[in-house]
């Protein structure tokens, strides 16, 4: 089975920046379109951003203009960079295609009030 690897994840003050990573276990360029999703405790977990490789990009309305997901091919590595970042913002955050793999464990990033 097709898993991914989250990292990246710390305690930040309101207004840091993060910059989150995932490692899929195949090649990325195999995969036709990665997400960042996120789930705060006692929440759903609800979708962030999609970057496929058809180039088509999508950012939650709660994100835009604060958050960037690209990809390094030559790294295998998908990214989420974090700026300005809120307290809402606090979560754990996945990478994952949930249609060719299960869900990996994810990591935390808490924004302090």
């Amino acid at each position: 089975q097709v898993q991914f690897v989250e990292s990246g994840g710390d305690l930040v003050q309101p207004g840091g920046a993060l910059r989150l990573s995932c490692k899929p276990s195949i090649p990325l360029n195999r995969i036709v379109a990665m997400h960042w999703y996120r789930q705060a405790p006692g929440k759903q977990r609800e979708l962030v951003a999609t970057h496929a490789v058809n180039g088509y990009i999508n950012y939650a309305d709660s994100v835009k203009g604060r958050f960037t997901i690209f990809r390094d091919n030559a790294n295998n590595t998908l990214y989420l960079q974090m700026n300005d970042l809120k307290p809402e913002d606090t979560a754990v955050y996945y990478c994952n295609d949930p249609g060719i793999a299960i869900w990996g464990p994810g990591t935390r990033v808490v924004v302090s009030s």
